[in-house]
């Protein structure tokens, strides 16, 4: 299963909750399975509200007052951790915990000048901001959701009030979270994406633009904290299964950005091209080139959408000894496709079959269903291409 989600309106903890639980992740299971957390003090309410007119599902960690004021205070990394290593929860939630959470004092020491071990979760809370990742993962595996995706983030704008003082919109730490991913920041003067679901999305998240192709199983729609004039605050979801199928053949216009590079270690592409796909680019590739005076040296290619050209650009400069790119439009075609699973004697193959028209077809294996047979089974990678493609 995949889940996408549109975040014009931003995300936060309590819209992420909110849409899986509209999406059908039942809030007695989540209660339960959350009590697997040595964390008390808090209840967990949810409720059908409107925003902008559209009906939308609001999930809320109610801190109680009777909390214990050492539950409270947990708020270092040291604490966290404990917390997590102690839960009942599966190894792999526990591990994104750990993962997610060391993002978040990370980005608070880098903005504040600290120690990670120092620094404290001021404006967040220790209770509800534990509530509010662990419920997300806790969601998302009772949904079966693998992979996700999401739409560019709307950060929104104005000032918020902080233990630190008057803050300018985004945090400086929501803003550290979301180096390299696609942003952008409309008129409304609020805090619509929080460190929580900053830290969240930014972790989680395959890669971020326009929907994947799916069939959509399941939509689950989150309400944020308040109600604007300007268009409805919530966090659509889909839930589905990705189905690898184009409606038509296409033509569009994308955008192609390039530089050439002489003096960097090679194997520093692979994990740029890793940040690039993630941020939404729709192709990397590496190019063989001669340079001036004979040198030899490398052209990276980028193909994307305009909406997200210009943080791709930032990822180029900062990533690479690049110190500038050039970039145009150009149009493509594409040829509709699916993928189609084959039953074979060595397990479940997927094939993409591209069709050309008057019934004419291309097809393909994939690369990675033959290279898990051949190691499994111990045979030649190529030997099971070609025993696959009769």
């Amino acid at each position: 299963m995949i889940a996408y989600f549109n975040c014009h309106s931003g995300i936060s903890g309590d819209m992420l909750l909110g849409a899986l639980v509209d999406a059908g992740v039942p809030l007695d299971k989540l209660k339960k399975e959350l009590s697997r957390l040595s964390v008390s003090g808090y209840e967990l309410k949810a409720k059908e509200v409107k925003r902008g007119g559209i009906c939308a599902m609001k999930v809320d960690v109610v801190i109680k007052r009777s909390a214990v004021s050492g539950q409270r205070s947990a708020k270092k990394w040291k604490d966290v951790e404990e917390i997590i290593n102690k839960s009942l929860l599966s190894k792999g939630i526990k591990q994104k915990g750990l993962h997610i959470f060391k993002r978040l004092f990370e980005a608070e020491a880098r903005v504040h000048g600290e120690k990670m071990q120092d620094i404290h979760l001021h404006e967040l809370g220790a209770v509800d901001c534990i509530v509010d990742i662990f419920g997300t993962l806790i969601g998302m595996d009772i949904l079966g959701i693998k992979t996700i995706y999401s739409s560019p983030l709307n950060l929104g704008s104005g000032t918020i009030k902080t233990e630190h003082g008057i803050l300018p919109v985004p945090a400086p730490a929501t803003i550290e979270l979301l180096k390299g991913t696609p942003v952008y920041s409309s008129n409304i003067r609020f805090e619509l994406t929080t460190p929580t679901g900053a830290v969240l999305i930014s972790s989680l998240a395959k890669g971020f633009g326009a929907i994947p192709c799916m069939n959509v199983l399941k939509v689950g729609t989150g309400a944020g904290y308040k109600d604007f004039k300007e268009q409805p605050n919530v966090l659509l979801m889909m839930v589905g299964q990705k189905s690898g199928v184009r409606i038509q053949n296409s033509e569009e216009s994308i955008i192609i950005v390039e530089t050439n590079i002489d003096d960097m270690n090679p194997q520093v592409y692979e994990y740029v091209m890793e940040k690039l796909f993630k941020a939404g680019a729709l192709d990397v590739f590496l190019t063989q080139i001669i340079m001036k005076k004979g040198r030899p040296g490398t052209k990276l290619s980028v193909l994307c959408n305009e909406d997200n050209m210009e943080s791709l650009i930032d990822i180029v400069m900062n990533e690479t000894t690049s110190i500038g790119v050039r970039f145009y439009k150009t149009g493509r075609k594409i040829l509709s496709r699916v993928i189609k699973p084959v039953k074979t004697k060595y397990g479940r193959v997927n094939i993409k079959i591209a069709n050309l028209g008057d019934k004419r077809q291309k097809r393909s294996l994939e690369y990675e269903d033959c290279r898990t047979i051949a190691e499994k089974h111990d045979i030649p990678l190529l030997e099971i291409m070609n025993i696959l493609k009769r």
